[in-house]
């Protein structure tokens, strides 16, 4: 090989090399220099968090629960739903800070879509997401307030708590951890977070009322207000066309409250809720989903 080509080649190694260790040091003494030093104890609060990465606490991922909850003394230390009370204490301890009580959640989904026998009006072809469906003509339901039942919420359930049965999100009380996740993502709003130690619940999320309603459930919540003017503890409210629960003001008062509002209630969606939703068959109704 020529010489003057490997003195060449050899130059530009040995140019390369000097640029490469100017620009190595200027980057070292730069990231001294403007270096931020981390709390080690934000180190220490993500150690003891599952590393879930929900979301439930309203946080970019774990770390950023971590980062909030040390530098923010707003932030309570009960956040983390997917660790309840245990990481709950750990982390108040971590921080300092008063642990409030933690109140066991599980998600609902507050539609009776199958039991109300609700028929479609079109059939959807297209992305198999409910949020795509939702964009055509609120989706293919009758009623405009039901489940889609394109499992959107399932596929996004970090804890695999969601199965859905006959086209119907079930959730199952065991695994779900109230992140809130697939209260997020439905469409619909039919999923909510509720407390565990709720005596009732009405499974219906429907804003339309009367007619409207009748013309195409068989069970849907047609806003009469029965429910809402006999409950004896003041546990009942209807805002926005949908009925909602005080669940501590009916716990408080006895188990006498949620017979009389059951009583009242002339569809019968208003229930007692023993934290599990099932669908089962009924050979003289079809499927039917129980509460």
């Amino acid at each position: 090989m020529d010489p003057e080509l490997i003195k060449i080649a050899l130059g530009g190694v040995v140019l390369l090399g000097c640029i490469g260790l100017f620009f190595g040091i200027g980057l070292a003494i730069a990231a001294h220099k403007f270096a931020v030093e981390v709390n080690p104890l934000i180190h220490e609060v993500t150690e003891s968090l599952p590393m879930a990465q929900c979301g439930g606490c309203g946080y970019p991922g774990c770390e950023g629960y971590a980062i909030a909850v040390v530098n923010d003394p707003d932030v309570p230390p009960n956040l983390c739903f997917p660790g309840k009370a245990e990481v709950a204490n750990r982390v108040a301890e971590l921080t300092g800070k008063k642990m409030a009580a933690m109140e066991d959640m599980v998600a609902i989904v507050r539609c009776s879509r199958i039991e109300g026998r609700v028929s479609h009006k079109h059939e959807y072809i297209g992305f198999a997401s409910c949020t795509a469906a939702n964009l055509g003509f609120g989706g293919p339901s009758k009623c405009q307030h039901a489940c889609i039942g394109l499992g959107e919420c399932a596929d996004v359930c970090p804890f695999d708590a969601i199965e859905m049965v006959e086209n119907f999100p079930v959730i199952n009380p065991d695994k779900c951890v109230s992140c809130g996740v697939c209260v997020k993502t439905c469409p619909k709003a039919i999923m909510e977070l509720q407390t565990l130690k709720a005596r009732v619940w009405v499974p219906c999320h429907t804003k339309d009322m009367g007619k409207v309603v009748k013309a195409v459930c068989k069970v849907g919540c047609i806003g009469c207000k029965l429910c809402v003017k006999a409950c004896p503890a003041d546990a009942v409210t209807y805002e926005d066309n949908i009925i909602k629960i005080d669940h501590k003001a009916c716990i408080e008062y006895g188990p006498s409250c949620e017979e009389i509002c059951k009583a009242k209630c002339p569809r019968e969606i208003f229930r007692t809720y023993d934290g599990r939703q099932v669908i089962a068959r009924d050979t003289s109704s079809g499927l039917k989903m129980a509460g």
